[in-house]
């Protein structure tokens, strides 16, 4: 119980300052820099007391000094929130402390090299500002070194701390020192750590949903290139279907209910789309546009969205709607070259262009409730494998007339 009581004190203490509008890497940096002064602190106390007890008053006044000073620094951070100036703080505190204790004690070796404590000053700085100013602090560092080399000639030759306490000293302020750093930069590491951890579940997320707009080649190039995405293929299918009835039942059906239906129907739509390897272009309303054979080409572009209609067809004629009502489809396709790119900055989508595309949606548009309408095109590139039926010459919008067929089913399945 008391270990979880002081695992959640420290666990608040080092939440002091950090606002809720704070991105990870602020929070964290405050988090380290309260978290190494707290580290400090009781150091800095048994430092001071030691000291004292052996006739030192004058050295003990650095290290009970930081205690102090950085305690009321906390305070002032956490009614103030100004991390800047705590910062600083902080890092001046302890590159200069640490040396005022040296000259005191005398020296380098009379003070049991005590400056290494100032090496957390650019240390801290490294790990809470960056390499720029990190590299300053250190030069700050090397300069009160060689000020200390300078004088230690005028420095008094002896103290009252015995040799064995000297030597005790020495190996406290390595481990100590060191025993900082290296923790400091554990808990960095980890918690860096988990932010990578983080990124990557979030970037996993954005390819995901990257993914569902467009497809996987074509968003390798947005991710990798800055071009405009347009290229041509010779051959390729595209599949419309549209909803019959519509407006009739979307005053009969719940705004809700609605859109359940549609999301039940394209969803299973979409799974029809990934096992025939084709690609979903868009849905507009109660329009569903898929296409085979980009961005991926292949020679089978018409014979995959042959088998995909007959499913759609299939799993619409065994689906009713509200009070019996047969669910049913315009299903309309063409076969020809397209265009297909990238268009947009924000909301980009990919989508395709042609005469073979404007021909595909007149097949819907011109098509039979429950019926897969396709063209010659399309006709002659699966007659040897799909059992079509003339539907003879119809009057097209914008085409004249154009001789059509129904796609009825495969051939050896009736």
């Amino acid at each position: 119980m008391i270990q979880n009581i002081s695992r959640n004190l420290l666990s608040s203490l080092a939440r002091l300052g950090v606002e809720p509008d704070d991105d990870d890497e602020v929070r964290l940096r405050k988090t380290l820099v309260v978290v190494s002064t707290l580290m400090i602190i009781p150091a800095g106390i048994v430092w001071g007391a030691i000291y004292l007890v052996f006739g030192e008053p004058l050295a003990s006044l650095s290290p009970l000094a930081y205690s102090a000073l950085s305690f009321l620094s906390i305070v002032r951070f956490a009614r103030t929130r100004h991390y800047e100036s705590f910062r600083l703080r902080q890092l001046s505190f302890i590159l200069l402390l640490p040396f005022s204790l040296m000259v005191t004690l005398g020296g380098f070796a009379n003070s049991s090299a005590v400056i290494l404590w100032s090496l957390l000053c650019p240390l801290g700085a490294l790990l809470v500002s960056g390499p720029r100013e990190a590299r300053r602090w250190f030069l700050a560092y090397l300069g009160l070194v060689l000020l200390g080399t300078l004088l230690q000639p005028f420095l008094r030759v002896t103290n009252n701390l015995p040799p064995l306490v000297v030597l005790i000293f020495f190996v406290m302020n390595v481990g100590v020192v060191s025993s900082i750093a290296y923790i400091l930069l554990e808990f960095f590491v980890g918690q860096k750590d988990t932010f990578l951890s983080l990124l990557r579940v979030e970037q996993a997320k954005a390819e995901s949903l990257l993914l569902n707009v467009l497809p996987k080649e074509i968003a390798a190039i947005l991710k990798n290139e800055q071009r405009t995405i347009a290229d041509q293929y010779e051959g390729a299918s595209i599949l419309f279907a549209d909803l019959v009835g519509i407006t009739p039942l979307t005053a009969e059906m719940e705004p809700v209910a609605m859109v359940d239906l549609l999301n039940e129907v394209f969803s299973y739509f979409d799974s029809l789309a990934e096992k025939y390897g084709v690609e979903k272009i868009r849905t507009i309303g109660d329009s569903y546009m898929v296409a085979a054979g980009v961005p991926r080409p292949r020679p089978d572009h018409a014979q995959a969205l042959a088998g995909m209609a007959l499913e759609m067809r299939d799993y619409c004629d065994s689906r009713a709607l509200q009070g019996g009502k047969p669910l049913q489809f315009r299903i309309g396709i063409n076969s020809g070259p397209v265009v297909a790119g990238v268009i947009g900055r924000r909301k980009f989508l990919y989508d395709l262009w042609g005469d073979a595309v404007n021909t595909a949606s007149r097949m819907e548009s011109h098509g039979t409730a429950g019926k897969i309408h396709i063209t010659r095109d399309t006709y002659e590139l699966i007659k040897d494998e799909f059992i079509c039926e003339p539907r003879g010459r119809v009057l097209v919008k914008s085409k004249g007339e154009m001789e059509t067929w129904y796609l009825v089913g495969r051939r050896g399945d009736v």
